[in-house]
């Protein structure tokens, strides 16, 4: 009788044994359940990749979805009226291939873009929808310039965007009868048109609404330190601004029921951060109508300055930081090159002129290698949205009045009607196609100092994260989260998003 109950109790034993084995087993088959995409220097284009080298050595990432950052407000490019007249001069099914390509669900997802109010460099001319002059009730305000191109781009990728995106307006100069020197390049507002020149934005939130086109924010002015002089701008000093949008900008939007429209402050580079945040959110009376700061990435491709960012976000936590423009500048875009992309061959725009004891400032670099670093870099350092320049340029680099040429994601020749995918969309699709409107940044650290990597948490529950390696070494990459993992490997000189199932 007992050899038969130990026999019985070995029988329940080995039973339980196989039980949870077997559920060990299928708890680890479960852990972190991934999807693998990948860009890189050997030809993939966001690639799904489901075979792995073998681990030796792996850089270790460390998720910490309970440290939380930053709630993200969306990636994108932005409607310019070079791109929406290329857009025209193709054909229809190249048109809609491009705008499915940066706005539908198969596409990157574009969920935060920027416009142009009036004119900018990437206009065919220079416009203002305040044509005529002294015209203090801008009883004649009129958008005539924008029906034919650029309205038509936004209400098409509206259409597409399954989930919406959020557009950011700036002008480049107000109405040049405002300024001192009565000009579109240069000058600044004269306090007489202080009050019109806010009338003037109510007036174009007014109208593009009437279009359809909601606008999610605006800046005051694009650069205000200037560009030179060589192409449309109006000079602020970080008071001048900060006191027209207190005084003016603010309450007339409030007044007129655009409260909820976001004013975003400064919109220049990174280097002028502490001097212009210290003056918009100096109190709470300067602070009350701007709802965060717009920054570019000019004057600062040797670094993304993660000290002025912190800066920023430690002065005004509450605020947003959205990076609102960036290009590769100052340089022919290569056509069907993609090797192009990945070598130091396109220029800081300051390589030419820099002296030696300067250079460093203004290095080469490779135009993938400076996207991946610097939205990793700004994500990592408290900005919420990144925002790229031109969506379609052409073989040139325009069109532009000025001729101030630039590389976009997408390069198209009207002529023969052909389309370049370049490798810079798919490393913006890498960001804005994974990581969502009001996904949150978590803690992420990787053992690798030569990777960079950022991650966040998403609405649906999923994890976004994204590394970049710029080596020439494929290298084996083990991530951690709450207590489980998965090893997988990136190639040399690639982008990879991983995105961890809920």
């Amino acid at each position: 009788m007992k050899n038969l109950f130990l026999k019985n109790r070995l029988q329940v034993l080995v039973f339980l044994f196989c039980i949870t084995f077997s559920m060990n087993k299928s708890i680890m088959a479960q852990e972190l359940k991934t999807d693998v995409y990948e860009t890189s220097a050997s030809g993939n284009s966001l690639k799904k990749i489901t075979t792995f080298s073998e681990a030796k050595n792996a850089a270790v990432v460390t998720l910490n979805p309970t440290e939380k950052f930053q709630t993200i407000t969306g990636f994108g490019g932005s409607f310019t009226e070079a791109s929406a007249s290329l857009l025209n001069r193709l054909s229809a099914a190249n048109r809609k291939k491009i705008l499915e390509a940066y706005f539908s669900e198969k596409g990157a997802k574009y969920s935060l873009t920027r416009t142009h109010i009036a004119s900018c460099d990437f206009s065919l001319s220079n416009y203002t929808y305040a044509k005529v002059e002294n015209d203090l009730e801008l009883k004649h305000f009129t958008i005539e310039d924008d029906q034919s191109d650029l309205i038509p781009m936004i209400l098409e990728a509206k259409a597409i965007s399954k989930e919406g995106f959020n557009i950011i307006a700036s002008p480049w100069t107000s109405p040049p009868w405002m300024k001192d020197n009565k000009k579109y390049v240069g000058g600044k507002l004269l306090p007489e048109f202080n009050d019109t020149f806010a009338l003037y934005f109510s007036k174009y939130l007014e109208a593009y609404k009437k279009q359809g086109i909601a606008i999610w924010g605006v800046t005051v002015i694009n650069e205000p330190h200037g560009n030179g002089n060589n192409w449309e701008s109006t000079l602020f000093s970080p008071k001048e601004m900060t006191d027209f949008v207190q005084n003016h900008l603010g309450p007339k939007l409030e007044k007129d029921g655009w409260g909820k429209v976001k004013i975003l402050g400064y919109d220049q580079n990174r280097a002028g951060l502490p001097e212009w945040v210290d003056e918009m959110f100096k109190d709470e009376k300067s602070s009350k109508y701007f709802a965060g700061t717009a920054i570019h990435w000019y004057e600062s491709t040797y670094d993304y300055l993660p000290d002025a960012l912190q800066y920023a976000h430690k002065k005004a936590p509450n605020k947003y930081l959205i990076q609102t423009e960036a290009c590769v500048d100052s340089e022919i875009p290569h056509w069907n090159d993609d090797a192009w992309y990945w070598k130091k061959e396109a220029t800081d725009w300051g390589w030419d002129w820099a002296s030696e004891k300067d250079k460093h400032l203004h290095p080469k670099y490779a135009p993938v290698n400076r996207y991946a670093t610097d939205i990793i870099g700004c994500l990592n350092n408290w900005v919420d949205g990144w925002v790229d320049w031109n969506m379609v340029l052409d073989k040139q680099g325009g069109p532009n009045w000025f001729k101030n040429w630039c590389v976009a994601p997408v390069i198209v020749d009207p002529e023969k009607d052909e389309v370049y995918f370049t490798p810079l969309y798919y490393t913006m699709a890498h960001f804005s196609k994974f990581m969502r409107p009001g996904a949150v940044k978590i803690g992420c650290q990787i053992t690798n100092k030569d990777l960079m990597a950022t991650a966040v948490k998403n609405p649906d529950g999923s994890t976004a994260v994204v590394i970049f390696n710029p080596t020439d070494q494929e290298i084996a990459i083990e991530i951690n989260q709450n207590n489980k993992k998965v090893t997988i490997s990136i190639n040399a000189k690639a982008l990879q998003t991983i995105v961890i199932k809920p």
